[in-house]
Order: structure tokens, then C-alpha cells, then sequence
């Protein structure tokens, strides 16, 4: 039997380390809800940078028809220069093709994430096109990205599961991530969009993707639809992703992924990481506050387990 407070061995191979943290309700997290406000993101944004978080994934430029929660990508975006000036904070913003990244470098942002489905079902459901040729786009937007300074992710979606294709062959997630590493992105991330991987999963993908991705970060995005999304990050972390999304609240799921649901909530993400003696820079008592304004801003209950519990440690 272990002594008092010794993890077992198939934990203890899980160094102690650092992983940044994304914070997407802004993105993410309104993108299946009726529009709001931009008021009412502006406080969630204020809410959400209290926590100390150092990258937050603002909102998307992308058809205001099929995302209408979004259309507002322009205004918030002018928001964000003075919000720069009093936090240590990097904002990002998606696209769907080059000419949403024209119109997000347009605006400012620095950051842009571009989403390739590996599986052609969801692709099409989600952008209208294939994979292959989604991962033809990846050198137009890089290039936008670049000759405005900007920096470009390539973000895998799919990458275990499809509601529409069944399973994912890893072979295709490696080959995206291959093209991508080719045409010099900045960043690369792998989605569990509709939430149905699993630990054992994870690592193997994550250890496939090694060779591929070598010094870059590697990011990582789940859900927790069907409840693993918090063990599936912990894996990850432990297979050498250093970079994780999250969402306040566990606010958030693709609309146009059938049956995808609740991000991993970031209270949640932290109380574990924080548990486990690896490093973020979110603050747990300010990510539950957060989280209950996203409650409150989108006007129902969410699936956070600490917004309901609170912290163990009481203060």
C-alpha cells in the first residue's frame, strides 16, 4: 500500500510542470447561444481576465449567418487594444478561411486559429468543404497571418471521433499536422469536438504526433460530453501537451457537431491541474467568479462541478 499522500505508480509518471491555459467562452462558450450583448461579453471579458489567464480565444470571424452569437467579431475586437495595455494577455481569434483572417488581421488581432476537421463529414457540415481542402487553405491564411505579423494554429478537429464518419484514422490527423508543420504554422492543437475520447486514446495520438510536431507546442481542446474530458487533458498533459482550452462555467459545444456539448470547464481544469503540483496562471477563486457571470450573462445553469461545489480549500 502507498503511504498517506503518495499518488500510485501509473501517476507518478506525470512530472510537475507548467500548461497555459485558453480560456474560449468567448468564442467557444457563446458560439451555440442566442447572441448577447457586446456589454454583456465586455463583462464576462473583464470577469475572465481577472482570473490572470494569459491567452483568451476572443471571438471568430466567420458568416454571421451561421454563427449569429459572433457577428459582433469587428466591434469586440476594438475593444481589445485597451484591455492589452492593463493585462498580460494574448488574444486570438478563429477563422474559417482567408477571407475571415483578412478581415481579423484587418481588426487587430494577432493571433489567428484556423480549424481543419480530419474528418471529411464534420468538415463539410462545419465549413462546407473537404479536408483536403481545408488543409490546401492552411498556406493562404498562414501567409495572411504572416505578412501582417500575426501568428496562425492549426487546430485538428475531429481528431478522435466524427458524429457523421464514426471513428478517425490517426493517419489522417497526422497527415494535417504534417501539411501544417510543412508550411511553418506557429501552433498546432488536436479537438475532441464532440467529446468522446479517452485517456488511453489520447496518449497514443499525442505520442503518434511527437515525431511530427517536435519542438512546437502542442495544444489540446476537450469536451466533457460524456464525462472524460478532465481525465482526457490529464493524459495529455502527461503525454506532453503543455497547452490546454478551456472554458468558464464549462460553457460552450459546436453547433454543428450533433450531440457535442460542455467544454472542460476551466475551474474545474485548474482544480486539478493545481492538485496535481502542475503550474497555471489562473486563479481558482476568480475562475469560479467568472464562471458565475457566464451563468448569469447567458441566463442558465452550466455544467461546472466547482461552480456548484466551490474549492475544497475553503478561505
Amino acid at each position: 500500500m502507498n503511504p498517506p499522500d503518495t499518488p500510485p505508480e501509473s501517476l507518478r509518471s506525470c512530472p510537475p510542470g507548467h500548461v497555459t491555459i485558453r480560456e474560449v467562452c468567448l468564442r467557444d462558450g457563446l458560439q451555440i447561444e442566442a447572441p448577447i450583448p457586446l456589454s454583456a461579453k465586455l463583462e464576462l471579458l473583464d470577469a475572465v481576465l481577472a482570473t490572470g489567464v494569459r491567452e483568451v480565444e476572443a471571438t471568430a470571424f466567420v458568416s454571421p449567418s451561421k454563427v449569429p452569437a459572433l457577428a459582433d467579431a469587428a466591434a469586440l475586437a476594438a475593444e481589445l487594444p485597451r484591455l492589452r495595455q492593463q493585462y498580460d494577455v494574448e488574444f486570438s481569434a478563429l477563422v474559417a478561411g482567408a477571407g475571415g483572417a483578412g478581415r481579423a488581421v484587418a481588426a487587430g488581432i494577432g493571433s489567428i486559429e484556423y480549424v481543419v476537421s480530419a474528418a471529411d463529414g464534420h468538415s463539410q457540415a462545419n465549413v462546407g468543404r473537404s479536408t483536403a481542402d481545408s488543409t490546401h487553405l492552411i498556406a493562404d491564411i498562414a501567409r495572411i497571418a504572416h505578412e501582417h505579423d500575426a501568428t496562425i494554429e492549426v487546430i485538428i478537429a475531429t481528431a478522435w471521433d466524427c458524429p457523421f464518419d464514426g471513428p478517425t484514422d490517426p493517419r489522417r490527423v497526422l497527415d494535417i499536422a504534417t501539411a501544417a508543420m510543412e508550411i511553418g504554422v506557429d501552433r498546432l492543437a488536436i479537438a475532441d469536438t464532440i467529446g468522446t475520447t479517452t485517456p488511453r486514446r489520447v496518449t497514443t495520438l499525442v505520442e503518434a504526433l511527437a515525431p511530427v510536431v517536435g519542438d512546437l507546442p502542442l495544444g489540446a481542446h476537450f469536451h466533457n460530453t460524456r464525462g472524460a474530458g478532465l481525465a482526457s487533458a490529464y493524459a495529455a498533459v502527461c503525454a506532453g501537451v503543455t497547452r490546454l482550452d478551456a472554458s468558464v462555467g464549462g460553457l460552450g459545444g459546436c453547433p454543428f457537431a450533433p450531440g457535442a456539448s460542455g467544454n472542460i470547464a476551466t475551474e474545474d481544469l485548474v482544480y486539478m491541474l493545481r492538485d496535481s503540483d502542475i503550474g497555471v496562471d489562473v486563479d481558482l477563486p476568480a475562475a469560479i467568479r467568472a464562471a458565475d457571470v457566464a451563468r448569469r450573462v447567458v441566463g442558465h445553469d452550466l455544467p461546472s462541478a466547482l461552480l456548484r461545489a466551490g474549492d475544497r480549500i475553503l478561505s
